[in-house]
């Protein structure tokens, strides 16, 4: 990698929120990029990446008013919630390999627990727990204020193309 390009890398890193820089398309943008400017419905639900690591990932959405699904209660959709959940999940099975792969969702449970907070934002934490060939297996959870009150919990599956 060229110390131009390394250092494109190492800001891209620092806020992923910027910019796609000139001329960069998805297959050279790095995860933090993939994963917020490069899927139109993260940008659409303000989805921010906060962590990445091996087999991990956060995200999180802000509460929005376009984003509530009962206007009387001012809480954020349970779409919303399913797609934070689905995205993280995304991110934690990418982060879990050596390269960067396109995946697909096989199977995504979801248990909803409670209705988030009346004008609470979401955070969400996924786990690639075991990685197949073609197969990998994540546990996500989803909260508003306390993570040990949890808004819903996921499980999922997803299949992994490592032919590209």
């Amino acid at each position: 990698m060229t110390s131009a390009r390394a250092a494109t890398y190492a800001a891209i890193m620092a806020d992923p929120s910027d910019p796609v820089p000139p001329g960069m398309t998805y297959g050279d943008a790095p995860i933090q990029m993939r994963m917020t400017q490069f899927a139109p419905h993260a940008q659409a639900l303000g989805m921010t990446l906060v962590s990445v690591e091996k087999g991990r990932g956060v995200m999180t959405t802000p509460w929005r008013e376009d984003l509530v699904g009962d206007p009387e209660t001012g809480v954020i959709a349970s779409g919303v919630v399913t797609a934070l959940l689905d995205h993280t999940c995304g991110l934690a099975i990418n982060a879990a390999g050596d390269t960067l792969m396109p995946i697909a969702t096989l199977d995504l449970r979801i248990d909803y627990m409670r209705p988030a907070k009346p004008r609470a934002g979401l955070t969400c934490e996924a786990h690639a727990y075991r990685m197949t060939r073609s197969i990998g297996f994540v546990r996500a959870e989803a909260w508003d204020e306390d993570r040990s009150d949890p808004v819903a919990t996921a499980q999922a599956a997803f299949m992994l193309n490592t032919r590209s």
